[in-house]
């Protein structure tokens, strides 16, 4: 209850004390700008976070999941191989489809190497299988020591190789992301306490007037704090508005030819947007009352 008290009075304020805070000015414009432009760019990096994690765990269930069977043969010796290694993952545990790729889908993959109109069927190019594991997965050193045994030409990539650096490098940039935001934050304290201790300069004469009246270093703090917090988040909502606006107008993963991979807000995430006000209002409220009470101590 207290809390709420306190919540309830910094919005309502007290007219007298608020005449020590000029309400506008450079010092209002650059409360305003710096917290909304600080929004707008903490939206671009709370998607770029989500979306990494859902990209991270999105690579690392769908490839843990996924393996390749590279059949190297003579040309007399394919077909046969490739139909004893189907037998092979047929009747091995874990194992839940395998199938052999044709040759359409092999130049598909090989396309953005060598173009669309390789003769995929007159070169001597490995055969692929494509291995889908079921939820408990499969035995890998058995079933390769099977297939050394049955088919001397195939070759299992279980992606583990080059799976853990995609993942790795997408957790990573999650965490930047969070970082950024942190980093966003302090920007935001900085320049919310750069412009609160310049008004509080260019008051000096009526804060002295004040005090010869009575009020109290607290009373006229007060009034610089709910001033400036409601700019920021004033200027931190439009801030986000604009920001969310543009990541709901970013093109689908389909429009975009998966580079943008999924790059948003999904399902209750875009919630999330709503934090950043509330999170300029706070760390405005902090920086504007510690620069408040140790200037006005300086000033005393």
């Amino acid at each position: 209850m207290d809390f709420i008290a306190r919540v309830l009075t910094l919005l309502s304020g007290d007219p007298q004390a608020d005449r020590a805070v000029p309400p506008t000015g450079y010092t209002a414009r650059l409360t305003l700008l710096t917290s909304g432009a600080m929004a707008f760019l903490a939206v671009f990096a709370l998607a770029l976070s989500l979306a990494t994690g859902r990209l991270a765990d999105r690579w690392s269930a769908e490839l843990a999941q996924t393996s390749t069977l590279r059949i190297s043969a003579p040309a007399d010796q394919m077909d046969a191989q490739t139909l004893a290694a189907l037998e092979v993952l047929r009747t091995t545990p874990g194992v839940a489809d395998a199938r052999a790729l044709d040759a359409d889908e092999q130049r598909a993959l090989l396309a953005p190497w060598f173009g669309p109109d390789l003769p995929v069927e007159t070169l001597p190019i490995p055969q692929l299988i494509e291995v889908i594991a079921d939820g408990t997965g499969y035995d890998t050193a058995g079933l390769r020591a099977r297939l050394q045994a049955e088919v001397p030409g195939a070759v299992l990539d279980d992606h583990t190789r080059w799976r853990e650096p995609l993942v790795e490098a997408a957790s990573r940039l999650r965490l930047l992301g969070f970082v950024s935001i942190l980093l966003i934050a302090g920007a935001t304290g900085a320049m919310i306490t750069l412009a609160a201790n310049a008004a509080l300069a260019a008051n000096a004469q009526l804060i002295r007037v004040m005090r010869l009246v009575g009020a109290r270093d607290i009373y006229i703090a007060r009034a610089f704090v709910r001033r400036f917090t409601l700019r920021a988040l004033l200027g931190a909502a439009v801030g986000t508005a604009i920001g969310t606006l543009a990541v709901l107008l970013l093109p689908s993963t389909d429009a975009a030819g998966g580079f943008l991979t999924g790059l948003g807000f999904q399902g209750w995430h875009w919630l999330w947007p709503l934090t950043i006000p509330i999170l300029a209002a706070f760390v405005a409220f902090v920086a504007t009352r510690q620069a408040a009470l140790r200037t006005l101590k300086e000033q005393s």
